[in-house]
């Protein structure tokens, strides 16, 4: 056999083990994910039913819904991706835009990217001392804050990435015919990255709407009905923890079943986020 021939018989073994151990170690992972998945949905399936979307959280030992810790993640997730989307967006029309290659740009990338990968709690912490320690109590526009923090890094990058993906020809055709540059970045930028970046935003949403930790240390919890922003309120994640802890049957069950709608709500929202970037890849 030549030494070509043998070469090429060598890497074909190398390619096939490494083949295998990479599909093993795919199998792994997606084995852990199905019997997480298979789990929640066994678990949690069966307290699916009318009252979980119509009744409070209940007592100890009684029967009840999770209608007011509903309310409660919806009202602060609006509010933290309302207050955290355009801070979000802006600065990372600045970096994309106007300050590429700015220090500035450099300095708020590197801040930008700890905050991305800073633990929740501390996040947390940090408006527990700025907001809730000052106010003298938690409350729900504490929680929301604490989740727009959250916000803010995820957008501020899938918005500069998607303004950088878009060709500088499309905007040199608007500078071309007398267009000035925010009517360029508005027209032109903006609508070409657009699915790019509400796929950011969607990710967003999917990524505070089961933060546990900040919550605990600026909106708290409550078991009662609260539409009042300055007072404690409840969420799904932190119901949820606490159900999962406590040692009636009835509060178990409505955590399993809590778990199951916020995993089938982020689910979707990031097959939404996959399907808008999947149409702007086919354009």
């Amino acid at each position: 056999m030549s030494t070509a021939a043998s070469l090429h018989q060598s890497r074909k073994r190398k390619n096939a083990v490494m083949m295998a151990l990479c599909v093993i170690a795919a199998g792994i992972g997606l084995a852990w994910l199905a019997l997480i998945l298979g789990a929640l949905i066994y678990k949690g399936l069966s307290g699916v039913s009318l009252s979980v979307f119509t009744e409070m959280t209940p007592p100890p030992g009684d029967a009840g819904g999770l209608l007011n810790a509903i309310y409660g993640s919806i009202i602060m997730t609006i509010i933290g991706i309302l207050v955290g989307t355009p801070i979000g967006v802006l600065a990372g029309t600045y970096m994309a835009e106007y300050g590429r290659f700015s220090r500035l740009t450099t300095v708020v990338r590197f801040i930008n990217d700890i905050l991305l990968s800073a633990p929740s709690i501390i996040v947390g912490l940090f408006v527990y001392e700025l907001l809730v320690r000052p106010m003298g109590h938690f409350s729900a526009i504490a929680g929301a804050v604490a989740l727009s923090i959250l916000v803010i890094p995820v957008v501020v990058r899938t918005t500069e990435d998607m303004l950088n993906l878009v060709p500088n020809a499309l905007r040199e055709a608007g500078t071309a015919i007398g267009a000035p540059r925010w009517v360029v970045i508005r027209s032109v930028a903006y609508r070409a990255a657009l699915s790019g970046i509400v796929t950011g935003i969607l990710l967003a949403i999917a990524r505070i709407s089961g933060e546990t930790a900040p919550l605990l240390f600026t909106a708290l919890n409550n078991q009662f009905w609260s539409s009042n922003l300055n007072a404690p309120m409840a969420s799904l994640p932190v119901t949820i923890f606490q159900f999962a802890l406590s040692p009636y049957e009835e509060w178990q069950q409505l955590a399993w079943t809590g778990a199951l709608i916020i995993t089938l709500t982020v689910l979707g929202l990031s097959i939404f986020a996959r399907s808008l970037t999947g149409r702007r890849e086919d354009r």
